[in-house]
C-alpha cells in the first residue's frame, strides 16, 4: 500500500484507539473538542496514524458559549430560529442548536479549537456548516441582515425577494465564519510550531442541502484561500431520499449518489483544492437491517467509484458504530451484530480503495461528456412563498415508491427541476455530470471537456452577469446548449442584477439569449451560434419528471442537440447500465427503470472484489438493480510478477524473491480476513507468524490466474505471511 502521508484513506472516530475497529486507513479524524480530545490524538497516533481533528462549525456541545461561561454573555439569541419562535436543533437534545455563526462564534470556535494545534493534528474538518432554509428569525440574524443589507430586517415568509435574500446571507455568514476561524488557527500554527496547518470542509453536496431546504456555502469555499478541500458527505442517507422520475416517486440511491458524487467531483475539478469521497457501510437510521445497509453501501460506492477525478476516500464515519453496533435482525427477532462476510468484504473494499488513483481510464459505452448546469443559488428559493412545508410524510412499499400523501409539499422535496433534467439522461446510459455553474467565471476553460450542457434558470439563478459571456463564447467555439424553460419561476422578480441599472431584463435568460445573438422573445427550437448550437425547450423543467413522453421530450433535445453538432465520433445509444475501467478495475451499475431488463454479461478473467471469497470468475452477469467491481486479471502489466490483487488488511513490507513471497498484514481484531495474492511460481506452503508461534497457513491455489488465496486472523502488533 502507498504511504500514509498521501492521505488516500481516512474514517472518523469520537473513541479512543480500539483494536476492533483499527481500519488501518492512511489517516484518522478524531471528533469533537472535549476534555479527551489530546488524549485520543495520542492514542491514534501511537498506532502510526496521521491524524486530523474533526468537528461541527453549526452545532457541538457548546454550552459554555451558549450560557454564558466562555465571555459573560448568553448567546443563546444566537440559534437558528423558526417563525415560531422555536430554537433549531441537532438531532435529539434540547441543548444542541444550530448556530448563527456571529463574529463572536467564531473567534469562540477558534479557542476551542485551539489545542487541537497544541496537540500536533496534521489538518482540521470542520463539518456540515448549515443554515436552515426555515430559519433566520433570531435576533443575530436580525442584526446580520442590518449589517449586510445596510436595511433593517423584515419577515421574509411569503417574499421571493426576502427568502432569496436571506439564504443569501445564510451562505455569506458561514463563508466568513469559515475563512475566520480558519486563517486565524492556522497563522497560530505557523507562528508557535512553524508548521503548516491544513483546512477541510466535509459537507453533503449541493444536490442534498438544496432538497433537503438547507443553505451552506458549497462553491463560495473555493474562493476563501485558508481552506484546502472538502469532503464529499454523500451516503445512504442523502442518496436513498425519495425523487420523481417519469411520473413515480421512489427512492434511487445508486442514481442519486452518482448525481451528488458527481457534483463534488466537478466543483473541484481544475482546482488545487483536495476532495474526499465519504460511504456510509450503514447509515444514521438504526432501524435498518445488515442486508438493507449493504445494498444500498454497494450502491453508493459503486456510484462514486464511476468518477474517477476523485481517488481519495473516507472509508467509514463511526467505525465503532459499524463493527461493534448492533441493528434488527433479519427475522425480526431482536438484533444481531454486522455478519462475518459483510465485515470481510467491508475490509476488502477499504483497502481497495486506496488503490484507485490509476493513469489509465476508460470509458464504456457512450463517449458523449454532457453536463448538467447546477448553481449554489439553488439553495436560496426552495422554499415557496406562503407554502406549508411541514405536514405530510413519505411512506415506503415493498418497491420503495412513495405514495403522495400532500402533493405539493411532496414536490418541494423531491426536487423535480434538477431530476427532471437529469434522471430522464441518466436512465437511458448517458453518463451526465451536474457542473458548478459558479466556476464558469472562476476558472477559464472549465466547460472545454463538455460538448452538452443542459441549463434552466427555473430552480436556480446565475449570481453574476459575466457567467453568460462565457457560457456564449464556449457555444460559438462548438457547444450545443439545451436551455429548458418557460420564465414562470417567481423567483425571477428578486432584486437581482439582471433587473437592476440602466438596462433590466425580466428574467436572467433573456441576458443569456442576448449574450448569444438570439432574441428574447424567440419561439422554441433550434438555431446555430457560432460553430455551435442552442436547443430551446420552452417549458418548466418540472415537467420533465412527470411522465415517460415528458422525458422523451428531454432525451429528443440532447439527442438533436448531439447531432447538430456534426461529430461521428459521438453518440448516445441508449443503455441500462454504466461502466468504466479504472487501471485493473471494472466498475458497473445496470439501472431500473431503463431501456431493457437485460442483464450486463462480461466475460474474461476477474477477481470479484464485491465477494468475501475473492471468487475468480471467467463470466459475470449483472442484473438490472446490482453493481459490480471487478479486478482484470488480464489487464496486468507484468503477468510474472507478485503482487497483492486484493486484501482485507494493510500490506507492509511486501518483498518477493526467486523462491518466496512476504508481507505483513493489519487491521482489525474479530473480523476474518482474506487475501488474494498473485505469485511468480506455484507454492508448496505458506506460514502464519504473530510473536512467540508460527503456524501453517490453508490456501487454495487457482492456475488460471496464477493466484493463491489465503484467510487468516489479525494480530495487535501485525502478522507476517510467507509464501514458500
Amino acid at each position: 500500500m502507498g504511504a500514509r502521508e498521501e492521505e488516500r484513506t481516512g474514517f472518523q472516530e469520537g473513541s479512543g484507539f480500539g483494536e476492533k475497529y483499527d481500519l488501518q486507513t492512511d489517516f484518522v479524524m478524531v471528533y469533537g473538542v472535549s476534555a479527551t480530545m489530546p488524549e485520543r490524538i495520542r492514542q491514534w497516533a501511537e498506532r502510526g496514524y496521521k491524524v486530523h481533528l474533526m468537528t461541527g462549525v453549526s452545532w457541538g456541545g457548546y454550552q459554555e458559549y451558549l450560557n454564558g461561561q466562555y465571555d459573560g454573555r448568553p448567546h443563546w439569541d444566537e440559534a437558528q430560529t423558526y417563525k415560531s419562535g422555536e430554537t433549531i436543533i441537532h438531532g435529539t437534545s434540547r441543548e444542541i442548536p444550530y448556530m448563527v455563526p456571529t463574529v463572536a462564534y467564531a473567534d469562540f470556535l477558534t479557542e476551542r479549537i485551539r489545542p487541537a494545534v497544541d496537540a500536533g493534528v496534521d489538518a482540521i474538518h470542520l463539518e456540515e456548516p448549515e443554515f436552515w432554509v426555515e430559519g433566520g428569525y433570531s435576533e443575530a440574524f436580525k442584526r446580520e441582515w442590518l449589517i449586510y443589507y445596510n436595511e433593517p430586517w423584515q419577515d421574509p415568509d411569503g417574499s421571493c425577494d426576502g427568502q432569496y435574500r436571506a439564504s443569501k446571507l445564510k451562505a455569506y455568514l458561514y463563508t466568513r465564519c469559515l475563512d475566520r476561524v480558519c486563517s486565524a488557527l492556522k497563522e497560530y500554527s505557523l507562528v508557535k510550531y512553524g508548521r503548516p496547518l491544513r483546512f477541510y470542509v466535509p459537507t453533503h453536496s449541493l444536490i442534498n442541502y438544496a432538497q433537503w431546504r438547507i443553505v451552506s456555502p458549497e462553491s463560495r469555499l473555493l474562493d476563501v484561500p485558508s481552506i484546502n478541500g472538502y469532503i464529499a458527505q454523500i451516503w445512504t442517507g442523502t442518496s436513498r431520499t425519495a425523487n420523481v422520475y417519469e411520473g413515480v416517486a421512489a427512492e434511487r440511491t445508486f442514481e442519486t449518489a452518482y448525481l451528488e458524487y458527481g457534483i463534488m467531483q466537478e466543483l473541484v475539478r481544475g482546482t488545487d483544492r483536495r476532495m474526499w469521497f465519504l460511504h456510509d457501510p450503514i447509515e444514521d437510521d438504526p432501524k435498518r437491517t445488515w442486508s438493507d445497509y449493504r445494498a444500498n453501501y454497494i450502491r453508493t460506492l459503486t456510484a462514486s467509484l464511476l468518477h474517477p477525478g476523485v481517488s481519495r476516500y473516507e472509508v467509514a464515519p463511526w467505525p465503532k458504530r459499524i463493527f461493534e453496533g448492533q441493528y434488527p435482525a433479519e427475522n425480526g427477532e431482536g438484533k444481531e451484530p454486522i455478519p462475518p462476510d459483510y465485515a470481510t468484504t467491508l475490509l476488502l473494499l477499504m483497502h481497495t480503495l486506496g488503490n484507485m488513483d490509476q493513469p489509465e481510464v476508460e470509458d464504456f459505452g457512450n463517449n458523449v461528456r454532457i453536463g448538467v448546469l447546477m448553481a449554489d443559488s439553488a439553495m436560496f428559493q426552495r422554499k415557496a412563498p406562503g407554502v406549508p412545508t411541514a405536514g405530510f410524510m413519505l411512506k415506503y412499499d415493498g418497491t420503495n415508491e412513495v405514495e403522495m400523501t400532500d402533493e405539493y409539499a411532496l414536490k418541494l422535496l423531491l426536487y423535480s427541476s434538477f431530476y427532471g433534467l437529469t434522471l430522464p439522461l441518466l436512465k437511458h446510459g448517458l453518463p451526465v455530470r451536474p457542473v458548478q455553474l459558479d466556476n464558469i467565471r472562476r476558472f477559464p476553460g472549465y466547460l472545454n471537456d463538455y460538448r452538452v450542457l443542459v441549463l434552466s434558470y427555473e430552480f436556480m439563478k446565475p449570481e453574476f452577469p459575466d457567467i453568460h459571456a462565457s457560457l456564449a463564447q464556449w457555444v460559438r467555439d462548438g457547444g450545443a446548449l439545451v436551455y429548458v424553460g418557460d420564465d414562470s419561476d417567481p423567483y425571477h422578480q428578486v432584486r437581482e442584477w439582471w433587473n437592476q441599472g440602466a438596462k433590466p431584463y425580466l428574467t436572467p435568460r433573456e441576458h443569456l439569449f442576448e449574450c448569444l445573438g438570439l432574441a428574447p422573445d424567440r419561439a422554441e427550437g433550434v438555431e446555430a451560434v457560432g460553430r455551435g448550437v442552442v436547443v430551446y425547450m420552452k417549458e418548466h423543467p418540472e415537467r420533465l419528471a412527470e411522465s415517460a413522453e415528458a422525458a422523451d421530450r428531454l432525451r429528443h433535445a440532447v439527442r438533436t442537440a448531439i447531432d447538430k453538432l456534426g461529430d461521428g465520433r459521438r453518440s448516445w445509444l441508449p443503455a441500462n447500465h454504466l461502466m468504466i475501467r479504472r487501471g485493473p478495475y471494472v466498475i458497473a451499475s445496470v439501472m431500473r427503470e431503463s431501456v431493457s431488463e437485460e442483464p450486463l454479461r462480461l466475460t474474461g478473467l476477474y477477481v470479484d472484489l464485491f465477494d468475501p471469497q475473492l471468487a475468480v470468475r471467467e463470466t459475470v452477469v449483472v442484473q438490472p438493480g446490482h453493481q459490480v467491481l471487478l479486478y482484470n486479471m488480464q489487464q496486468i502489466d507484468q503477468p510474472g510478477r507478485s503482487g497483492i490483487i486484493a486484501a482485507s488488511s494493510r500490506i507492509e513490507c511486501f518483498m518477493s524473491e526467486a523462491d518466496s513471497v512476504s508481507f505483513t498484514v493489519r487491521g482489525p481484531q474479530g473480523v476474518r480476513a482474506v487475501a488474494r495474492v498473485r505469485c511468480g511460481f506455484q507454492p508448496s506452503s505458506a506460514d502464519y507468524t504473530v510473536p512467540g508461534r508460527t503456524e501453517p497457513l490453508a490456501y487454495e491455489w487457482d492456475n488460471r490466474t496464477s493466484t493463491l488465496l489465503i484467510r487468516y486472523e489479525h494480530h495487535p502488533g501485525g502478522a507476517e505471511i510467507r509464501i514458500r
